[in-house]
């Protein structure tokens, strides 16, 4: 069975929603709320959260939702709840050729209930949705790499991803140049990237680099040091015989690169081992990177396993490299972390 059309539901509403994110982007006014677990969301999160959640119930009214954000913080602040609601209609209003597909939010009560729908708990069984309004939040607050991201899963299997990664150079060897791409994949028919700026386009097929010389990779890893182990990752880069400085970013913005062979592998490697990744950090990424040429496991060398809920439970980091690379760069990670295949 095919997925185009949620492909195409998935491409137009983080499209829709990225006109939100990048016009408080580009805004002095963020809306910071820190939350309960000490991360940061913005008034851009929930916005468009709001955005896709409508896509998705539109078109998809029996399918569930996994985001990451809640309504609460928006009840508790009406001034907040002001300014999301402003940037919900003024981008609806703005995008009015979409409704038809994507639908629309009558009011804030309605925006507020269709935020709350993001709550599902994921699992085993149905069609269900994992939603990053914005991956990469600090990234977004301090001016650097952020995505908008959306996977579709059937019984636990990841099926459609779908990445907007605004401040990506569409061509890598003009960085200064064009910014803002759209990536996305079906599960069995590749990957493919196209410009932001060109919504209509077909997009172009993708892959992964072909480089298996280690002297000649480079690794891409998170800016925060709180998020994946530095330390660790230049001592697998260095045993690897690596030589060039790793490539840092915030975000599926590192999924993304490897897809289209800006780096040949992406490292995350855990903090602590008590920590779950999060399904809408990694089901639309994981999947582009695999239907580029990719392999994606956890440090054990497991495949990601999106049926167990909200996280990654049975999980432990993440190594991501060309096909051609992974047992080594995998066998390299065990080394460091003294730990072997499960």
């Amino acid at each position: 069975m095919s997925y185009a059309n949620e492909r195409r539901i998935a491409e137009l509403a983080i499209q829709r929603a990225c006109l939100l994110t990048e016009r408080v982007y580009n805004s002095q006014v963020k809306g910071t709320i820190t939350k309960g677990d000490k991360s940061p969301v913005t008034i851009a999160d929930f916005g468009a959260q709001a955005l896709i959640i409508s896509s998705i119930a539109h078109a998809f009214p029996e399918d569930s939702v996994v985001g990451e954000e809640d309504s609460s913080g928006l009840r508790a602040d009406q001034s907040k709840r002001d300014l999301v609601w402003g940037l919900v209609k003024d981008t609806l209003d703005a995008t009015k050729e979409l409704t038809a597909e994507l639908g629309k939010i009558k009011d804030d009560e309605e925006m507020l209930a269709v935020i709350d729908k993001g709550t599902h708990q994921g699992g085993s069984v149905g069609r269900i949705w994992a939603l990053d309004p914005i991956d990469g939040t600090k990234g977004f607050l301090r001016g650097g790499q952020y995505a908008v991201c959306l996977g579709f899963m059937v019984d636990g299997k990841v099926q459609v991803g779908a990445l907007v990664c605004p401040n990506l150079p569409v061509d890598p060897e003009k960085p200064e140049g064009e910014k803002g791409i759209l990536l996305s994949a079906i599960r069995g028919e590749g990957a493919t990237m196209r410009p932001l700026s060109a919504p209509s386009a077909q997009g172009t097929p993708i892959s992964m680099s072909s480089i298996t010389d280690f002297s000649k990779a480079r690794f891409c890893e998170g800016v925060e040091a709180g998020h994946s182990s530095h330390s660790e990752q230049a001592s697998i880069a260095k045993s690897l015989g690596i030589t060039a400085p790793s490539i840092q970013m915030d975000s599926q913005a590192k999924y993304a690169s490897i897809s289209r062979g800006v780096g040949e592998i992406y490292l995350r490697l855990p903090t602590s081992m008590t920590y779950e990744e999060k399904i809408w950090d990694h089901a639309a990424g994981s999947l582009i990177v695999e239907e580029a040429g990719g392999v994606v496991t956890d440090i054990y060398g497991k495949e990601l396993d999106f049926t167990q809920g909200r996280t990654l439970k049975t999980n432990k980091g993440i190594v991501a490299a060309l096909k051609a690379l992974h047992p080594t760069v995998l066998k390299a990670v065990q080394e460091e972390l003294k730990v072997s295949k499960l």
